[in-house]
């Protein structure tokens, strides 16, 4: 019965600790808008991250507080927090954006997330999101495209709008390839290949690799599991049964494999799709390793 109240206390605790910083960013938002050179808006700037820092630093805090977790993570050691990053990451819940900024919050710059155009209307999380200069994504399926041709490339243009506002001050960049949250039922419904994950897209990375690709010095692949809390370890964080959180991090090159022109160049597009793929082979056989060590 603990459990339930600690679930409404903990749910209180993370949307104040949400609204609170939120409205700090805003502020600063409105401030930036006003300043009247580039240096000082890059300032503002690091004030809003700063103010995102302090957001993860109480969520890393609450989740302390309520859980008793067995954290298991590798592969930080070559990270640094004045780099360029594109991160890319399975997705298995809202966990997942507390645990990354958790775990990489003072070994790399705070993470900026490519985001649903539906949650700029999340009340203070859009707009906090929106100060922090995330991009909003609005994608089109193909069906909606043969009918509108002129919105092609219209992703790519808000991709390299938003990347552009990252080059003046260290920037992660994360992109979470799957699309959507893991789910069983989703990964016998698309027919993945995959035991653990679902088919990557390449559209969203190659975005952001065709906007910022020379500027990123490496790309971090992120595995995130909770073996011990499949089915909904949001709540379970909420409730303080998170049990254990595994985070395995792989360093990836900016080599020829991830560098050409994915929307022009048809053999370094079937390149970088196999690339990809394998990636994700590789991480699903970790995945693999992880639940059958519970």
């Amino acid at each position: 019965m603990l459990a339930y109240p600690l679930l409404v206390i903990n749910v209180l605790l993370v949307l104040f600790n949400t609204a609170v910083n939120s409205l700090i960013i805003c502020l600063i938002a409105i401030i930036k808008l006003f300043l009247p050179t580039a240096k000082m808006k890059i300032w503002a700037t690091r004030a809003a991250d700063k103010s995102m820092w302090l957001w993860a630093t109480v969520n890393t805090g609450i989740l302390a507080l309520s859980n008793r977790v067995e954290w298991n993570i590798e592969g930080l050691d070559e990270l640094k927090k004045d780099g360029w990053y594109l991160m890319i990451s399975n997705h298995l819940s809202w966990t997942d954006i507390v645990v990354l900024c958790s775990v990489f919050k003072d070994r790399i710059p705070m993470p900026k997330f490519f985001l649903k155009q539906q949650l700029l209307y999340v009340p203070f999380v859009g707009m906090a999101c929106w100060a922090l200069d995330m991009p909003f994504m609005r994608r089109y399926t193909r069906e909606y495209l043969l009918r509108h041709p002129e919105k092609r490339g219209q992703d790519l243009e808000t991709t390299r709008r938003s990347c552009s506002k990252f080059k003046y001050n260290p920037t992660t960049v994360v992109n979470y390839v799957e699309g959507t949250r893991f789910t069983p039922e989703k990964c016998r419904q698309t027919r993945s290949p995959y035991q653990h994950l679902l088919q990557p897209k390449t559209g969203g990375i190659a975005y952001t690799l065709a906007a910022m690709g020379e500027q990123f010095e490496n790309i971090i692949d992120v595995t995130l599991a909770y073996p011990d809390n499949l089915e909904k370890p949001f709540r379970d964080m909420l409730m303080g049964r998170m049990k254990r959180i595994v985070v395995k991090v792989n360093i990836l090159p900016m080599n020829e494999q991830v560098t050409g022109d994915y929307f022009n160049d048809k053999q370094y597009k079937r390149q970088f799709n196999q690339w990809l793929n394998t990636v994700w082979e590789e991480k699903d056989a970790t995945l693999k390793t992880i639940h059958k060590a519970q």
